[in-house]
């Protein structure tokens, strides 16, 4: 609390337009701070750029949000919201059931890893603000862990062709590494801490047959 007793969490309360002409301009106001955030980084998510660009006065985007920070953290959700409509591909069941092992492992890394690579100039920009933002570093953090789930849904019905003990514990860890590894990527470049870089799709297809041999062991195709 501070000395007026509000809780630091109602600063980054948002006040929603009601209006179908406020809501039309909130949105663009998002699209473009997401927009911002791609082209720049978090240095050119400045109120003034984002009025300019989604032709919005501050006064507006105040009655929104009640600074800065709580309008980035809304830009930051709208453009995450991007990210977890295309993750719902881990809840068609249908999709991954007529898969083989080996082959199902490979083709949820691949859809993990190219749903961060399609949004890799947002993630970019959120991974490196992350480590001096808390806020952003527990909405991510919590962020992953869904993706994790998602992941880990697909491959359990396959845990019997798992050479693990715990297939659980296996399949999690194969997540974390190949979302570190993404999240490596797009924060640093393909070059980062090696000296052969690969293209997009090398990297997914390497990961992709490396989680393979991890949780099958070794896979003939």
């Amino acid at each position: 609390m501070d000395e007026l007793g509000r809780s630091p969490a109602a600063d980054l309360e948002l006040r929603p337009p009601k209006q179908a002409r406020s809501r039309e301009a909130w949105q663009r106001a998002l699209d473009a701070g997401v927009a911002l955030l791609e082209e720049d980084g978090y240095g050119a998510f400045t109120i003034a750029a984002l009025c300019d660009r989604a032709r919005v006065a501050p006064p507006f985007l105040y009655a929104r949000a009640a600074n800065k920070d709580a309008l980035f953290l809304a830009v930051y959700e709208h453009g995450v919201g991007r990210l977890r409509r295309e993750q719902e591909v881990f809840a068609d069941a249908a999709r991954w059931a007529p898969l083989a092992p080996a082959e199902l492992v490979r083709a949820a890394t691949a859809e993990m890893l190219h749903i961060a690579l399609r949004h890799q100039r947002f993630l970019r920009a959120i991974v490196l603000v992350s480590s001096s933002h808390p806020e952003v570093r527990r909405r991510g953090s919590r962020y992953g862990q869904d993706l994790g789930e998602g992941f880990a849904r697909v491959l359990r019905p396959r845990a019997a062709a798992m050479t693990h003990d715990d297939p659980e514990a296996a399949i999690w860890s194969c997540f974390a590494t190949s979302f570190a590894a993404a999240m490596i990527r797009i924060a640093y470049g393909p070059g980062f801490a090696t000296p052969n870089a690969v293209d997009d799709e090398d990297f997914v297809r390497d990961l992709g047959e490396t989680a393979a041999r991890y949780l099958l062991g070794e896979v003939v195709r």
